[in-house]
């Protein structure tokens, strides 16, 4: 059966439409071996069909509405690279009215597009090859109009449609996610027990990236940020190969994806298991900030303003620790407050970490709606060779991160069940 995603994409068509979508592409990492392979998110979105180098083609005023252009069967490649669904397994298996090798879409292609009204298709999607393909097809059809041949009259891009529904999950889309955030959640709590002085960032990594694995998890959702001390004040610090030292406190940004949706969870916690006061300062400032805004969240709220009022927090509680001099109003204004946040509070979430949708409509900030999932993640990040600021707060990054789902009563955290708070996560190093 086809996904009911796809029903629904065909249903907010333009009638007498077609859309071409291409599967993401094997990409090589060095002489012959490849990336471990993933799937465009808005493919997988309407078909499930998991492998690279496919075509769907959408086409909902015409007899064949779903047709697959796939790999065929091949036992001597499935010998080296694995098991191929095939033109029958595209049809059995993934819902598919019709569906041919890829090799035979080029040639098919003028027969899908004649008569359609619009081509719903992605230009400069990260296939040029395809493009060229889509491009010098609508040239030749509209070069033979003469012999009755119709081009479509428009390329729409479908993430116009596509994009605005997958902003707004459904329920079996809220499972998966919250499964993410568990898994993503056990893991930081294994990092928190794990963390002791001396160990490598790479090993809180690892252990991150096994809890993933053996909790089913297909893949990190992002590269693993595990920066000890002032590793912590670069926001996407990846390198995670310095020593962890007794005093310093650690950022851990690891994300987990399951069935093809993320999760992404921030926290900030100290090596020796305890925060010292100048850590207990900042991090207590980020937490009643990240607090204030999650309690924002609801229908209508707009992430420029729950942005805006982490600004004034942390502008205001910056000034009380003597980071920032000035009158709050004035240091907001001049952007004072950005040496030390300069990111934003959040973004959607979904099957990409920093997921589609429109923030914005008629050039103002858009109100979220139920089914929406953000993340809320305030930061502060005092460089070590930062100026004017107190000597005990060098080299202290900070960043608390939750996913937050918009409910129609108001929200719900996802990652609630890693620990954030300062005596739950002393207490969970305690043992």
């Amino acid at each position: 059966m086809p996904r009911p995603q796809l029903a629904e994409f065909m249903r907010r068509m333009e009638p007498n439409s077609v859309a071409i979508l291409p599967a993401a592409r094997e990409a090589t990492r060095s002489n012959d071996t490849e990336y471990r392979f993933r799937q465009d998110s808005d493919f997988y979105y309407l078909t499930g069909f998991p492998e690279p180098d496919a075509v769907a083609v959408v086409a909902p005023s015409r007899g064949e509405r779903y047709t697959l252009f796939v790999r065929p069967r091949d036992k001597e490649k499935e010998i080296w690279t694995g098991r191929r669904a095939g033109v029958e397994g595209a049809k059995e298996r993934f819902g598919a009215d019709a569906a041919y090798a890829v090799e035979e879409f080029q040639e098919k292609l003028a027969e899908l597009l004649d008569g359609a009204r619009n081509l719903y298709y992605r230009l400069g999607n990260g296939n040029p090859e395809l493009d060229q393909t889509i491009i010098r097809q609508l040239a030749r059809m509209r070069g033979r109009g003469w012999r009755g041949v119709r081009a479509p009259q428009a390329v729409v891009d479908p993430g116009a449609i596509l994009h605005e529904m997958r902003l707004v999950k459904t329920e079996e889309e809220v499972a998966l996610m919250q499964r993410a955030a568990d898994i993503a959640a056990e893991a930081h709590r294994e990092a928190m027990r794990a963390a002791r002085p001396g160990m490598k960032e790479y090993e809180v990594e690892a252990l991150i990236e096994y809890v993933f694995r053996r909790s089913g998890a297909s893949a990190p959702a992002y590269n693993t940020i595990v920066g000890g001390g002032a590793n912590a004040t670069v926001l996407h610090y990846i390198s995670n190969d310095a020593t962890l030292r007794d005093g310093d406190l650690v950022l851990v940004d690891a994300g987990a994806e399951y069935e093809g949706f993320a999760s992404d969870i921030t926290r900030t916690f100290p090596v020796g298991g305890r925060f010292s006061q100048a850590q207990r300062d900042i991090y207590e400032l980020v937490l009643d900030c990240q607090e204030q805004c999650i309690r924002m969240v609801a229908p209508g709220v707009t992430l420029e303003e729950m942005h805006e009022r982490s600004v004034e927090i942390l502008t205001e509680g910056m000034v009380r620790l003597g980071l920032l001099r000035g009158d709050v109003k004035k240091l907001i204004e001049e952007g004072e407050y950005k040496k030390f946040y300069m990111h934003r509070l959040g973004h959607y979430l979904g099957m990409d970490v920093h997921d589609v949708g429109l923030y914005q409509r008629d050039g103002q900030p858009r109100p979220v709606e139920a089914g929406v999932v953000m993340t809320v993640e305030p930061g502060l990040y005092i460089a070590e060779d930062a100026e004017g600021v107190p000597d005990e707060y060098r080299g202290i990054g900070v960043r608390i991160e939750d996913d937050v789902l918009v409910t129609a009563e108001g929200h719900r955290v996802l990652t609630d069940k890693a620990p954030k708070r300062i005596e739950e996560i002393e207490s969970l190093m305690a043992r």
